[in-house]
């Protein structure tokens, strides 16, 4: 004869017994569930953080970057605020710095994809030995879309806190840092373009 309360009890086990098979599933698989942030005016980019990206760090508070001072190919001084009501994927870099040969491609892509009026990368060389050297770099890893910009003063590394090379940061139409990610990237990956994209579209 079937005992109804034994029946409700065992089909309760078993489902608790399924719920925990799952979550260490989950666990073992290593997939966590991803809280999605919507993006708003001001902040919200932790979203983007994936994949080729994922060691994008945001910055929550976007602190102004400071106006930093380098030359251009002609040797003229320029400073970073030239570029104030764009959005600006700044890249520090050097000629001996072979992650940064690289990268280098990916930042041209992203240049020839993107470079507008809204937008621009700026690769900024901190090699002690200057523009030509800095110059030949570029030509050599066939990076033509990008303007020569060079800190053979390595001022910039100080001022940005960068514990080494690359380092990019994202910064906004108003100069301040959106975040930044240490070490090469493919920055022409379908989600560092998506991440820059919300940083165009953003309302200044």
């Amino acid at each position: 004869m079937n005992d109804p309360k034994r029946n409700r009890n065992s089909l309760i086990y078993v489902a608790l017994l399924a719920f925990i098979a799952g979550g260490i599933g989950v666990y073992l698989s290593g997939e966590t569930p991803r809280k999605v942030e919507v993006v708003s005016k001001g902040g919200g980019f932790r979203d983007f953080a994936v994949g080729p990206m994922a060691a994008f760090l945001v910055k929550a508070d976007r602190p102004l970057v400071p106006d930093l001072a380098f030359k251009d190919s002609l040797g003229t001084e320029v400073k970073l605020s030239k570029w104030q009501g764009r959005v600006v994927l700044l890249n520090l870099w050097a000629t001996w710095c072979a992650p940064c040969r690289k990268e280098m491609p990916t930042l041209n892509d992203v240049q020839k994809q993107l470079g507008s009026k809204d937008f621009e990368v700026v690769a900024l060389s901190v090699d002690r030995k200057g523009i030509e050297a800095s110059s030949a770099f570029l030509k050599d890893t066939g990076a033509v879309y990008l303007g020569l910009y060079v800190d053979d003063t390595t001022k910039s590394l100080d001022d940005l806190q960068a514990l080494g090379l690359p380092v990019t940061l994202l910064i906004d139409r108003k100069g301040r840092e959106i975040g930044r990610l240490l070490g090469p990237a493919e920055w022409n990956s379908a989600e560092a373009i998506t991440l820059i994209n919300a940083a165009i579209a953003e309302t200044p």
